[in-house]
């Protein structure tokens, strides 16, 4: 979701050359989604037509809040197996699962065309990538046993937030014995570039490593996970994720004791959680680019940087509504993975940074 841009759409040059390093150092496991503009046509110009199609494997997301009816969210399939040429699909996951939606995936009978996919040969293997707590996680491995694996958001940020509740979403789906995608590793980019409070610690223990770097390692260091996705959007991000997973090693009883120091020190921040994933901006009435008005603001209270969070502020809006447009109408909170209270969060965005 990710993908390099070239003004209004992914460059495809650069992302031929991500996905050529990528599969040189002998990684295979390429994710897309059906809700990712341009990326599933993006994974058929840059992999499918370039590489033969047993040297990688694909997954993609069926999305039912995109779907007014069960029939369209059936024919998502079709579409992504159209955009994608790929002929079929290795891993397919139920998007983005959580207590306001999982009714429509049970209304609209998903859980069983799932299977029934996988039983005609149309996917390979199936599970369900999940946005809320360890309660109803465990509820619907329960119900749903051969779900084969999950997509959690797991990273060392999260690892005890009440909200996303990395830790015992992780413990819970070990518990069932399900195999682990995790998403989210560096938490949209903000553990790559952390408060400066953690990125003085993680430089003291290791000078030549990148923040990314920690963050991948730990979500990678875990056990039963079979893919991490760190989505990258660069080649300069490629290359550093390869220096240190193309041989791997996971992390040492002095590198967790940083982590653990690192935690502490973002405990402290007060920084907003937010991953830049978009769904809250697709439905907004005032168009208000909420991501970027949240990175802005980030400047100013993870690293005290008011000047430049208000040029950041200044692009951000330049061509939508500003934070104090908010209507107040909800849509965004109702969408956000992070369940963040977005609506109060703009309100201290207008105060500080208009």
């Amino acid at each position: 979701m990710r993908l390099p841009r070239k003004g209004l759409v992914t460059d495809i040059a650069q992302t031929c050359t991500m996905v050529d390093m990528f599969l040189d150092a002998g990684f295979t496991y390429f994710d897309t989604a059906f809700v990712y503009v341009g990326s599933e046509s993006a994974t058929r110009k840059a992999l499918v037509e370039r590489h033969a199609r047993g040297t990688f494997t694909i997954a993609t997301k069926l999305n039912a809040p995109a779907a007014l009816t069960g029939a369209a969210a059936r024919k998502q399939i079709q579409t992504s197996l159209r955009r994608t040429g790929a002929g079929y699909i290795d891993y397919y996951l139920l998007h983005t699962i959580m207590d306001g939606n999982v009714g429509k995936y049970d209304r609209m009978g998903l859980w069983d065309y799932a299977r029934e996919l996988k039983r005609e040969g149309v996917v390979r293997h199936w599970g369900f990538s999940y946005h809320d707590g360890p309660e109803l996680l465990d509820e619907l491995l329960t119900k749903h046993p051969d779900t084969e694996f999950v997509q959690l958001q797991i990273n060392y940020a999260d690892w005890e937030d009440p909200r996303i509740a990395s830790r015992a979403n992780y413990e819970v789906a070990r518990a069932h014995g399900k195999q682990i995608v995790i998403m989210e590793p560096v938490k949209g980019g903000k553990l790559a570039k952390p408060p400066s409070s953690v990125a003085r610690i993680l430089k003291a223990a290791d000078p030549n490593a990148s923040p990314a770097s920690w963050a991948i390692r730990f979500a990678a260091s875990l056990d039963g996970v079979m893919a991490v996705l760190s989505g990258m959007s660069s080649i300069e991000q490629m290359a550093d994720n390869l220096s240190f997973m193309r041989d791997f090693k996971p992390l040492d009883a002095s590198e967790r004791e940083t982590i653990r120091q690192a935690q502490v020190a973002l405990g402290e921040s007060a920084i907003i959680p937010c991953t830049t994933c978009g769904y809250c901006t697709a439905g907004c009435p005032q168009t208000i680019d909420i991501p970027g008005i949240f990175s802005a603001m980030n400047e100013h209270l993870g690293n005290g940087q008011t000047v430049p969070a208000r040029a950041w502020y200044a692009e951000a809006t330049a061509e939508g509504g500003r934070a104090s447009d908010c209507i107040s109408c909800g849509q965004c909170e109702a969408a956000c993975p992070q369940h963040l209270p977005i609506i109060d969060l703009l309100a201290s965005c207008a105060e500080i940074l208009e």
